[in-house]
């Protein structure tokens, strides 16, 4: 019975994580920290402490965490007011009097002693959450676009962190494009992850724009209209920024935006540590090994598997309850957390990475792959991938692949 109700209850991790949150912008000074100390805790903690979670179990009341799902919007709404109430000139909605009444604890004097760098805390807390409750969770539903509603969810997750771009070009771009020279999300040999970010955003919000200037052609809809689901995302986006501005002014629209810019800026860095110098043969069908895969118990749990990316990119309609490890796959450096504040020393990701990546084109790529991948080398401008010579193993490779397939015909 326990392992049972566990199964699903288990994906329930990210609701606790914003408790932590929610109560340390209420408790406001030192406490403010609270929710980005514990997500630190239990990730990188988590990963490194709890090991691989290679489980598939069969659920029979896929309902119950459809509702989980649903559940991030409501979430993210109460973690952006209190953001919102921290930097609001009144007590919005009457909140901390409510606090007060409560629990006796003066919550409006709390909120008028926190210090500057404490806001900023706490903006990269909401941030950083707001990045797992809203992108992780509308990068599941706007998968599933034969779904009214959770598209709806989606797309309005997504507009917290002005990206409801997302829900066009990854589902109809990048997953058709990934490992090739076309797909913005995957970062090329060598790139640094700050130039990924500014690149991937703009490139990313370019093919979104004529992905659906496309479509809107085809069903002859005119491209400035109603029907263009770029120009209604960004409507949600404006929505939230507008209601922002009537509850707290231009301070509560600055720290609305550099949440949702730095939520935004996690989602770039997740592409990129998930796909960094992977190659492939536009000729060739997207398969497990074409994305770095982690299999760490708590970002599976806390990530609605997103850490199953391998099989994600295989086959992109599959809900993340039927996602397997692939623990076979390329794997990441660690945990999603772990390997996100790696990124962010380009020296330390380069040492880290360059073995994998020249790992995965001896275990992993095919002759035609090697030859992009040798030619990726040389663009990388880094010392180390200039040097190899791929020239014996590409024909190696060919060789192999020749009679591999001399073989299936036979």
């Amino acid at each position: 019975m326990v392992k049972r109700i566990w199964k699903y209850a288990r994906f329930t991790l990210f609701h606790s994580l914003t408790l932590p949150f929610m109560l340390g912008l209420t408790l406001g000074g030192h406490w403010i920290g609270l929710g980005l100390l514990m997500a630190v805790v239990c990730f990188v903690g988590g990963d490194l402490l709890a090991g691989d979670d290679n489980s598939e179990p069969v659920y029979h009341r896929p309902w119950l965490l459809d509702v989980l799902l649903y559940s991030s919007l409501p979430l993210l709404l109460l973690m952006y007011f209190l953001l919102i109430w921290l930097v609001a000139p009144n007590d919005l909605l009457g909140y901390g009097r409510w606090v007060q009444q409560l629990t006796g604890y003066d919550a409006l004097a709390a909120r008028e002693a926190s210090s500057l760098w404490q806001l900023v805390l706490a903006v990269l807390s909401c941030g950083l959450l707001s990045a797992l409750v809203g992108t992780v969770v509308g990068h599941e539903l706007t998968h599933r676009t034969w779904h009214p509603l959770s598209m709806w969810i989606g797309r309005w997750l997504l507009a917290f962190s002005w990206d409801t771009a997302f829900a066009i070009e990854h589902v109809y771009g990048h997953h058709r494009y990934v490992g090739t020279a076309v797909d913005p999300a995957t970062a090329p040999r060598g790139r640094n992850v700050y130039w990924h970010i500014v690149l991937s955003t703009i490139e990313g919000n370019r093919s979104a724009w004529q992905l659906e200037a496309q479509r809107l052609a085809r069903k002859r809809q005119p491209r400035f209209s109603y029907h263009n689901r770029y120009l209604r995302g960004i409507g949600m986006s404006l929505s939230l920024t507008l209601l922002v501005f009537v509850a707290a002014g231009w301070v509560g629209v600055l720290t609305f935006t550099a949440s949702a810019l730095l939520a935004k800026a996690f989602l770039e860095i997740v592409n990129f540590m998930e796909h960094y110098g992977i190659v492939r043969d536009p000729a060739t069908p997207v398969q497990p090994r074409h994305s770095w895969n982690t299999n760490k118990r708590a970002s599976s749990w806390g990530m609605f598997n997103l850490t199953r990316h391998s099989h994600h990119h295989a086959e992109g309609d599959v809900p993340f309850y039927r996602l397997r490890p692939y623990p076979d796959a390329p794997l990441m450096i660690n945990g999603y957390l772990s390997t996100l504040l790696l990124t962010l020393i380009p020296p330390l990701w380069q040492h880290l990475m360059l073995p994998r990546v020249m790992a995965w084109d001896q275990h992993y790529a095919s002759a035609a792959e090697l030859e992009l991948a040798s030619a990726a080398n040389q663009r990388s401008g880094i010392a180390r991938l200039q040097a190899l010579d791929y020239t014996a193993m590409i024909a190696q490779r060919k060789l192999a692949e020749g009679l591999s397939s001399t073989t299936e015909v036979g």
